[in-house]
């Protein structure tokens, strides 16, 4: 009898526990079902997200529908010093010359605009340069001049530019393929005085970590080192004066960055990547740091890949922006180094230069294929819902702008 009584107690234990498991993994297979409705809700919004922001990369990517004969006088300019000697790694004078690319080595001392003035005037119909995002500006000034199209061979250090036109930055020599087998289309490039630029111009303290000599071989680390210093009691006192997006003046900015086309801001060193290259206008980001707090902020968000984050952000977008100062100013144009005198004149020239990417490149940035959730992207998205444009304009300008996790000109400015 007491032997019974175990063993009904141990069968009905058993089937407690069968049915506890049973209960469990019920609960999980509807977990695991609700997570994948969840994605699938998720994929939707971001789909659909996409199409309401006019952010979809089979648009960007259709931008690049023109597809182009090859070059009959293509010229290329190399810097095999750039990039740490990526030109001669890849083998770029050999690989030219296999697609017919007359090309030109960048010697000590010559000077980068009049050799490819020369070689425009002399009859490149395509031009090209190896090199880093500077040299890319040079010649692509040279380019805009007279019409010509350009390619950029991402053979320099970072290669934001490249980059920010889909380009794989890892095949060297397959973005020679723009010459024969290419696709076109036209960009903005910004300029500052008589300087044109293709990617960004910093001002005030990170102009200042540019101007280090470690800065080109350690940009971050670089950066966050020298930060602290020169916001400390004891810095010298930062000289630039703006009109803020309010129009009010702005005298109390550590940090400027003026870029052809809004970023997609990660860091102020590096910045991050643009959804676009013809927005018609310029990005303008500025920084206020007031208290050690937002020095300890500034940094730390900086370090982490969160710059977007920083209370003293401001953020807004036009076609035009200046900056005064008594004395000369500080620029990291492009990466390079410097001294101009103020007041510098920034402006963005809409559609002013052809470019041409191997047709079978990506041809959208990261930033142009991401779509992220943001405050002001949820408001644009509520605005378009609404049957509204996302972005609030006034007179042309941005008032409500996107935030930098994804910033782009609303309708009005696409069309400046």
């Amino acid at each position: 009898m007491h032997r019974a009584a175990e063993g009904a107690l141990g069968v009905a234990g058993m089937l407690v526990g069968l049915a506890g498991l049973l209960v469990v993994q019920l609960l999980h297979w509807r977990g695991v079902v609700l997570f994948v409705l969840v994605l699938a809700l998720l994929a939707v919004f971001a789909a659909s997200g996409r199409y309401a922001m006019g952010r979809d990369p089979r648009a960007a990517r259709r931008q690049w529908r023109r597809r182009v004969g090859s070059a009959t006088h293509g010229v290329l300019i190399v810097n095999t010093k750039s990039g740490g000697g990526k030109a001669v790694r890849f083998d770029l004078l050999c690989e030219a010359a296999k697609r017919g690319v007359r090309t030109i080595v960048l010697e000590p001392g010559d000077d980068l605009g009049e050799l490819a003035e020369r070689a425009i005037a002399d009859g490149a119909d395509v031009i090209g340069m190896a090199g880093g995002d500077g040299s890319q500006a040079v010649v692509a000034r040279a380019a805009m001049r007279h019409g010509v199209p350009h390619v950029c061979i991402p053979s320099g250090t970072r290669n934001h530019f490249a980059l920010d036109l889909g380009l794989d930055r890892d095949d060297v020599a397959g973005a020679l393929d723009a010459f024969t087998d290419g696709v076109e289309r036209r960009i903005d490039l910004a300029q500052v005085n008589d300087r044109v630029f293709v990617n960004n111009a910093s001002l005030g303290v990170y102009a200042r970590v540019v101007q280090s000599e470690a800065y080109r071989d350690a940009k971050l680390e670089t950066w966050v080192r020298m930060l602290p210093g020169m916001l400390g009691p004891d810095a010298p006192p930062i000289d630039l004066e703006f009109d803020g997006p309010d129009a009010a003046r702005c005298d109390d900015a550590v940090l400027i960055l003026v870029s052809n086309n809004p970023y997609q801001l990660l860091r102020f060193a590096g910045a991050g990547t643009r959804p676009r290259l013809d927005s018609g206008c310029l990005g303008l980001l500025a920084a206020r740091v007031r208290t050690a707090r937002d020095v300890t902020e500034l940094t730390s968000l900086e370090a982490i890949g969160q710059a977007h984050r920083f209370r003293g952000l401001m953020e807004w977008s036009g076609s035009e922006f200046e900056v005064r100062s008594r004395s000369p100013v500080a620029v990291g144009l492009d990466g390079e180094a410097l001294m101009l005198e103020p007041p510098l004149r920034f402006r963005c020239l809409p559609g002013a230069l052809r470019v041409r990417v191997p047709r079978r490149a990506g041809g959208v940035s990261p930033a142009g294929a991401a779509v992220s959730l943001t405050r002001a992207d949820a408001a644009a998205l509520y605005r378009v819902a609404a049957g509204k444009p996302p972005y609030q304009t006034d007179g042309g300008q941005v008032v409500a702008a996107p935030s930098a996790q994804g910033a782009e000109a609303g309708p009005e400015q696409r069309e400046a």
